[in-house]
């Protein structure tokens, strides 16, 4: 299931998934222990710097009244809503100073679950000659499903960081988990032992 740790060059990417205040412990879409990703992705940006890879974080940036919010029918509460606390990365996330900031969801009567989805990330990763890129952050199974999904379809190999993503709902962590491997993704899980 795990790969073992790969060195990092400058055909990578890092993608650092809506690690946002909302999606964490207190938030208003609260992920269980969303925070946990954190540590993990730190490690993997320190990694990325150090390899001169590109770094690119992505953010849920909702306009007040979004059709995904439940007062339009939409399956969430509102969250994520534009210049709010909320829609701010979380505060500990230590990325690189170059690193590259997209937002999502920004157009009031359309949803975008993926980082790839109306953000000209396909378009920045070609540019930059990425072939391989490692994923994680929140939601597991959902953002984060969708953005490793959309990478394979574009041919990238794709590494899916379970230590450094959470689910909404663990059973459904564990589809999305079974279905990216099935798909072509690599799974990675931080070893314990030094």
């Amino acid at each position: 299931m795990a790969a073992s740790r790969l060195e990092m060059g400058p055909t990578d990417a890092l993608l650092v998934v809506d690690v946002q205040r909302d999606f964490c412990p207190g938030g208003a879409l609260e992920v269980p222990e969303g925070d946990r990703v954190v540590e993990s992705l730190n490690r993997w940006s320190q990694e990325a710097a150090d390899a001169k890879a590109l770094v690119v974080a992505s953010r849920d940036w909702h306009p007040a009244g979004h059709v995904s919010f439940q007062q339009r029918g939409g399956p969430w509460p509102p969250h994520c809503v534009q210049g709010s606390e909320g829609a701010a990365l979380h505060p500990n996330l230590d990325l690189p100073p170059d690193r590259i900031l997209i937002s999502k969801g920004h157009e009031p009567d359309r949803d975008a679950y993926s980082a790839f989805d109306g953000t000209g990330l396909a378009s920045l990763l070609e540019e930059r000659g990425v072939k391989r890129v490692f994923v994680g952050g929140l939601a597991l199974d959902v953002c984060v499903r969708a953005t490793a999904l959309e990478a394979l379809e574009l041919g990238l190999e794709t590494h899916v960081l379970v230590d450094g993503s959470r689910p909404i709902d663990p059973a459904e962590g564990r589809k999305a988990l079974e279905e990216l491997e099935a798909r072509g993704a690599i799974l990675h899980v931080e070893a314990t032992d030094a």
